[in-house]
């Protein structure tokens, strides 16, 4: 089994940047705690007047990545934040070959 990495990138909308950080911040407690999360870390870009959210994860396996999505935290968090993306998050699941 391979170690599964995950980014995702979330882009607000202007008026709803705070709260997109807030709820994010509390994804990045509940996530840190799933069994199979080896991490879970939040960054934030501004360019051009764009606030974008990436979200870089790690998880012991595929088993753990949809556990994540299964989670009750993952599942309000969807639920409430949706509209408050200006789109929809680009999110690309990888599987690690060779990372140190």
């Amino acid at each position: 089994m391979s170690v599964i990495a995950v980014h995702a990138i979330i882009t607000p909308k202007p008026e709803h940047v705070n709260d997109v950080q807030t709820e994010m911040l509390n994804m990045v407690r509940a996530s840190r705690q799933e069994e199979g999360n080896l991490r879970y870390d939040l960054l934030r870009e501004e360019k051009d007047g764009t606030v974008r959210f990436h979200v870089q994860e790690r998880y012991r396996d595929r088993e753990a990545t949809q556990a994540h999505r299964d989670s009750a935290h993952y599942q309000a968090y969807r639920a409430k934040a949706g509209e408050w993306f200006a789109s929809a998050p680009e999110v690309t699941v990888l599987e690690e070959i060779d990372v140190a």
